[in-house]
């Protein structure tokens, strides 16, 4: 099932039912898992893994230098994991020395027409990336978030598990698990509480999230805030998920919703 107008490197690895299609390049670091199909006028090139049951779609280009111009050679990677399905266009870079040399995709994510995956981002499982969405260098994509199309995610920018990201939406600030942002620049307008109930999060504690969102976000101090309701929501794991992800070490401000 290798078509044989392709161009597959001798030395790179090729697993069991593979499907390469027409005019493809593939070189000589590259790893292809089991059961991978690519349609064709596919570029794979670098230290690049692709994992079982994948699908890239034509005029992907994957694995090719980092776009900074601080990159100058040097090892770096990229990972994708299983079962995956990449459109056209789309693009994935590998990572910089300065951000740990590691670019990573999960498993079961959507990327769709010309997105862009900059050097050393993290995206997680069960991620949707609409048509034209580049994603900065360094951004951390937790899992199960969809974000909608022509929008754009600044570098070093994070968003939580599950949130949703709406459609033409410039996002410069992190995101906090479930959370759904909007706008130009993006604010925060409250609780996924749609994909929450699809994930199945028993129905009190998805109450106690959106009665603990209202709190958290008060008033500008977050972290005031946050000790306020400190030890109301212990046996709540939506809302435990929710302060940790504010607290810890952050490159960008969170985002918020917007002042009345």
């Amino acid at each position: 099932m290798i078509h044989k107008s392709n161009v597959i490197d001798p030395k790179a690895k090729i697993g069991k039912n593979v499907k390469i299609g027409p005019y493809c390049f593939i070189g000589p670091e590259v790893q292809l898992g089991d059961d991978v199909e690519l349609l064709s006028n596919v570029h794979i090139e670098g230290n690049t893994k692709v994992g079982r049951g994948t699908k890239i779609y034509p005029f992907a280009s994957i694995g090719t230098a980092p776009q900074d111009l601080k990159y100058h050679g040097e090892s770096n990677s990229l990972e994708i994991g299983e079962n995956n399905v990449i459109r056209e266009y789309v693009t994935i870079n590998p990572g910089t020395v300065g951000g740990g040399s590691k670019t990573t995709v999960g498993n079961n994510c959507l990327l769709m027409i010309s997105s862009h995956v900059a050097h050393d981002c993290k995206i997680g499982n069960n991620v949707v990336i609409a048509n034209n969405v580049p994603l900065g260098g360094h951004v951390t994509i937790e899992d199960s978030v969809i974000i909608g199309g022509n929008s754009a995610v600044q570098q070093f920018t994070r968003i939580g598990r599950l949130a949703m990201i709406g459609g033409m939406t410039g996002v410069l600030k992190d995101v906090i698990p479930f959370g759904l942002s909007f706008g130009n620049r993006n604010y925060l307008k409250g609780i996924n509480l749609i994909g929450l109930r699809r994930k199945k999060y028993d129905n009190k504690k998805i109450i106690e999230l959106d009665k603990a969102y209202k709190k958290i976000f008060s008033s500008a101090n977050l972290q005031e805030n946050i000790s306020k309701i400190n030890g109301e929501y212990k046996g709540n794991e939506l809302v435990q998920e929710v302060t940790k992800f504010i607290e810890k070490d952050k490159k960008r401000p969170i985002c918020t919703p917007l002042s009345e």
